[in-house]
């Protein structure tokens, strides 16, 4: 790693989602000249979403890609220098922070925000890539609305999974759960609602063998793992909730996580064990994950990173 070619900035941002541009917003404006590289989806899960309506501020609702353009555009007007690329190692030992952008490239930066967000565990079928979007969708709370009074699927046996199909209960007629052994993970509480539940019908032992459609779910076929008994479900929405994984892995070894991967930030800040280095969104947020809860924790980075470098100097 040589001394002399380095580039040096001040504060460096690490994704691109709603907080990571919300983070570059608040930064530019107070005069810290962020640099952001967007990773390895520009614009982070949004990109991915088709429909939001619960943004506050788009009283029509707005396409997820389009929602990250806007946010993408007031990062720029501000004065973030935006550029592609994904980091690939760290040093976060001593200050001024080390980050490795693509594997060839050092950079050395005062503060660090990180907002690398977290990725939908999916089943792998090709289906349900290629319908994504089309009624495959692994979130609920933001996607659940355009299947008001329609038949849904959901693959997931632990909390959130219990929670997306009591969410889906009050909007759909009927959500069919399919949960892969004879027991669910999800907390006692959870279960005995969901088992409460009237027009939720739980199918154990039972896998996922294809989502069926041509331009949008018209079914899935179900295998039980038992019997070896397949059978079609018609439905409009399949769901996929077996959890997410944070994109924390670079930052292992520097900084506290909890066995998930979720980076753990103080209370109430967006403050890492290392003071210097901040993290915002979903990457550090397994409970809300939301765009709105994620732009509001990237205001929170830039802010505690603008403090951090004031007391420095």
């Amino acid at each position: 790693m040589a001394g002399d070619n380095i580039e040096k900035v001040q504060v460096l941002i690490i994704g691109s989602g709603p907080a990571g541009y919300t983070a570059a917003i608040y930064a530019s404006r107070a005069g810290l000249k962020p640099v952001m590289y967007q990773g390895i989806q520009p614009g982070g899960q949004l990109t991915i979403t088709t429909e939001v309506e619960n943004y506050p501020g788009y009283p029509d609702g707005i396409q997820g890609p389009e929602m990250m353009v806007d946010f993408e555009k007031q990062a720029r007007r501000m004065g973030a220098d935006i550029r592609f690329g994904l980091a690939t190692k760290v040093d976060f030992s001593r200050r001024p922070f080390k980050v490795e952008v693509d594997e060839e490239k050092w950079l050395e930066a005062d503060a660090v925000i990180i907002a690398t967000g977290a990725s939908a565990k999916w089943l792998g079928l090709e289906s349900e890539q290629r319908l994504n979007g089309f009624g495959v969708s692994a979130c609920a709370v933001c996607d659940g609305f355009f299947f008001r009074g329609k038949e849904v699927a959901i693959v997931g046996a632990g909390d959130t999974a219990a929670e997306e199909a009591l969410y889906l209960s009050k909007l759909c007629s009927t959500v069919h759960m399919l949960v892969r052994k004879g027991e669910m993970r999800a907390s006692k509480i959870m279960q005995d609602r969901v088992l409460k539940t009237e027009n939720i019908k739980v199918y154990w032992n039972t896998e996922t063998d294809e989502v069926l459609g041509d331009k949008n779910v018209t079914a899935v076929r179900i295998r039980n793992n038992q019997t070896g008994e397949k059978q079609e479900i018609p439905v409009s929405g399949f769901f996929v909730a077996i959890g997410h994984e944070p994109n924390s892995a670079i930052f292992k070894g520097f900084l506290d996580m909890d066995e998930a991967g979720y980076i753990i930030t103080t209370p109430g800040t967006s403050k890492t064990n290392i003071p210097g280095v901040f993290a915002a969104g979903d990457v550090q947020d397994k409970i809300y994950r939301q765009a709105v809860t994620a732009a509001g924790s990237g205001c929170m980075a830039a802010l505690d990173a603008e403090r951090f470098l004031g007391e420095l100097h």
